[in-house]
């Protein structure tokens, strides 16, 4: 079975304060034998929570990163940055940054690459807008999310690699994708990874759901079979509902 990945990302949210509290009080109770626990803090406040978590087997993320290693590119943060602040992941392809910063698909490949080839592991997001979902396009969107994303990457590389499906219709807006709609969408990425990159890539590969995952839907979400984990947004902000995310998905892999 893949190991289950429950990562908070926390976006532009909390203070220093709050943001170390909440990585100690993450660092003291998650039980990651089994599972592998994930933050990703504002930029900011990286060095804090890396400090909280050092140790602890707690995968420390940063939200986004440059795909040059440094220079002249003002306000941007290089991999290498983020290497050095005692992150080990770094999220790439966020629906935030598509839609609302506008990103490209030929701009998250190069961050994707530059960020293996420094030594971090990627989140890769995924994911169709409302229009593209009632448009029927799901599938040729995240077919594109997925080729585009990891083009050039190698099958070695993809052991440092996790896909998160995020339907943007379903993020921070309180609607969910049934199980049932995220399953199908994980069970169409696998084999078009196995396409790529081969069968023993995509039966490794670990799948994210992200998307409103709150504590009472992770269990049914979490339930089914190509769904390895999840992404979590507005719920990662406080200790005890992401904990108990993380404590639903042991549950549903079986592991508690």
């Amino acid at each position: 079975m893949r190991k289950p990945y429950v990562a908070g990302n926390w976006k532009m949210n909390l203070n220093r304060a709050e943001a170390t509290a909440l990585a100690s009080a993450i660092v003291k109770a998650a039980d990651h034998k089994d599972i592998d626990v994930g933050m990703a803090p504002p930029f900011v406040y990286l060095d804090a929570v890396a400090a909280a978590a050092k140790g602890s087997g707690v995968h420390v993320a940063a939200q986004n990163c440059y795909f040059e290693a440094k220079g002249a590119f003002t306000g941007e943060v290089s991999p290498q940055m983020v290497l050095d602040v005692g992150c080990d992941t770094v999220i790439l392809g966020h629906s935030e940054r598509r839609h609302v910063l506008g990103e490209t698909d030929q701009m998250i490949n190069q961050k994707v690459k530059a960020s293996l080839a420094a030594g971090l592991k990627v989140i890769l997001c995924l994911g169709e807008t409302l229009d593209e979902r009632e448009g029927g396009r799901t599938n040729a969107v995240c077919e594109r999310h997925v080729r585009e994303g990891l083009k050039g990457v190698t099958a070695a590389q993809m052991a440092s690699v996790v896909l998160a499906y995020e339907p943007v219709w379903a993020i921070g807006t309180g609607k969910t994708a049934s199980p049932e709609q995220a399953q199908e969408v994980h069970a169409f990425v696998r084999p078009l990874v196995s396409a790529l990159l081969g069968k023993p890539v995509a039966d490794a590969v670990r799948i994210q759901y992200g998307g409103s995952v709150k504590a009472d839907n992770t269990f049914e979400l979490m339930s089914q079979p190509d769904i390895d984990g999840a992404l979590v947004g507005g719920a990662a902000l406080k200790a005890d509902s992401f904990l108990t995310i993380v404590q639903e998905t042991r549950k549903a892999k079986g592991l508690a």
